[in-house]
Parts: C-alpha cells; sequence; structure tokens
C-alpha cells in the first residue's frame, strides 16, 4: 500500500531537515566532523548495518543519547540489505536510511552519519550487483511499493542527505574515522584536498578520490601508516569489510568493525584520552 501523502511529506521533510544540519554539525570544517573534548565527551563507533534492523535498534539501545549526554554516534552504510516486501521483493533498508535521518534531525551535533560506497552507490547511481541481485534496482523497487508515484520525489531529498553526509570524523586524541582508506597511498599518494573543499562530480565517479576512500580495501601496513601521516592521526577505525568475528585488526594502526551479521561490533572512543591502538582493541563490544 502507497503510503499517504502527509507521510511523504513528513519524509521528505526529515531528509531536508538533516541535510541541513549534516552542513550545521558543530564541529564541521570542510567535509570532515571534528570532535574535541569540548564538543563530545566520548564517540560510539558503528559500522555497516545494511538493514538489519535487530542491530540497528540495538545500536540505538546500547548509544542511548538520551541519557549520555557528552556521547556522539557515529553510523555507516545503512542501505541494501535486509528484509525485502513480499508483493516485489524490493529493499526495505530505504527505511532505515529514514530512521538515520529521524536520528540526525533529533541529535542534529551529535549523530553523524559519514558517506559509505552503498550511499555514494546511491548518490551516483553506480551499480552494485551482489548474488546476482542489482542492490540500487532492489532499493528502488522497495521505495516504489511504498512511495508509488512520489518515489522520485523522495529520492530526490534523500539524494540532496546523502551528498551532505561527511566523509570522515575526526578526533582530537589522534583517531581517524572513514568508512575506509584509499589503496595505494604508500606508492601514489592521495589527494586529502576532498577533506576541505567543496566536492565536484569527478571526485564522485569510479576513481575518483572520494570513490578510493570509500571503496579502498588496502589493508598492508605500510598503507595504513602512509594514510595515518596524511590525515595526521595515529589510528584509523573503518567499516566496509565483512567481518565473520564482528571485527577485524589488520595492522597496528587500523581497526574495522561490522554491524551487519549476528556477531556484530561497535566500540566506545573516549575523546579527551588517548588510548593506543591495543587499548582500543581491547575495548571493542559485541551488539548483543
Amino acid at each position: 500500500m502507497v503510503a499517504s501523502i502527509e507521510y511523504i511529506e513528513e519524509v521528505v521533510s526529515t531528509y531536508e531537515a538533516a541535510a541541513a544540519a549534516n552542513w550545521k554539525t558543530a564541529g564541521r570544517e570542510g567535509n570532515v566532523v571534528q570532535l574535541s573534548p569540548e564538543l563530545a565527551t566520548e564517540v560510539m563507533v558503528t559500522a555497516d548495518v545494511h538493514g538489519h534492523r535487530r542491530n540497528f535498534n540495538l545500536i540505538k539501545k546500547y548509544a542511548d543519547l538520551e541519557t549520555h549526554h557528552g556521547r556522539h554516534l557515529i553510523l555507516q552504510e545503512v542501505c541494501h540489505g535486509g528484509p525485502t516486501y513480499p508483493t516485489n521483493g524490493g529493499c526495505m533498508s530505504h527505511s532505515m536510511l529514514e530512521d538515520v535521518a529521524k536520528l540526525k534531525v533529533a541529535y542534529p551535533d551529535r549523530v553523524h552519519f559519514i558517506l559509505s560506497n552503498h550511499e555514494l552507490a546511491e548518490l551516483t547511481d553506480y551499480p552494485i550487483l551482489k548474488s546476482k541481485k542489482m542492490l540500487n534496482l532492489m532499493f528502488r523497487l522497495g521505495m516504489q511499493e511504498v512511495y508509488g508515484a512520489a518515489t522520485e520525489r523522495v529520492r530526490a531529498a534523500y539524494i540532496e542527505f546523502l551528498r551532505s553526509c561527511p566523509l570522515a570524523v575526526r578526533l582530537s586524541n589522534r583517531v581517524w574515522i572513514s568508512h575506509s582508506a584509499p589503496e595505494g597511498v604508500d606508492r601514489r599518494g592521495f589527494d586529502t584536498s576532498i577533506f576541505t573543499r567543496e566536492l565536484d562530480a569527478g571526485d564522485l565517479q569510479e576513481h575518483g578520490d572520494v570513490f578510493d576512500l570509500v571503496w579502498g580495501r588496502d589493508y598492508r601496513p605500510e598503507n595504513a601508516a602512509a594514510f595515518a601521516r596524511l590525515v595526521d592521526a595515529d589510528i584509523l577505525i573503518h567499516g566496509h569489510d565483512p567481518c565473520p568475528c564482528g571485527f577485524r585488526v589488520p595492522n597496528d594502526r587500523q581497526i574495522i568493525l561490522d554491524c551487519c551479521a549476528e556477531k556484530a561490533t561497535y566500540l566506545i572512543v573516549p575523546v579527551a584520552e588517548k588510548p593506543s591502538h591495543a587499548e582500543l582493541v581491547e575495548r571493542i563490544k559485541k551488539l548483543v
């Protein structure tokens, strides 16, 4: 059944308000949110959810932003995955993207939805094929199930929300959180101006710098060290890579979290302290 006009207007308004909140987030400088002890006590970092409703609900429960006023929440990659509509097989994860926008509106300076490769694929219509299914198409079918003729209007609103999302969050204790890290930084460098300037279409397309940032899977220590130097960080926290155990530690700089399977994890990082990589690994907790 297609949603009411009133509900559709509410969804569009929420996306518009969330996009505005992204641009006005306290601590945002260019395309990076900079968090110091003056802005945040601690940051709860989560990773790929891909429509997993149970894990998303647990993230909200454990974040408990209503109680922990100094806590910030980092979310990433909710699109593509999870349950489907029985009528047309469309992906229901569009509703989770809407929930993320609602959270951003409710906590405009404390919820940070960083750009990920699947959201970038929605933003640029970059096709992603998985298990013989075109994920972008399944996502669109899900929206059509709910919004009918208003699908393109809702889509235009969430596209602007995604366009406004930060590329990373940097903590003043030299911890950097982005969806992934580009490949071959130690060999060919990387244009870090994407973090400070207005992005153009070329940055978002395949082989553009934003594309390389969110799609990279180069976990060599040399690459991690080179990227960490460029972003002036000691520790890098990412999602993007599936982790059967809920997390992975590929080297002594990077930590990879995963929230889209039964064994899901999160990490709460204090901002005033300067924990070591090993100490942060010890602080990883399960979503149970």
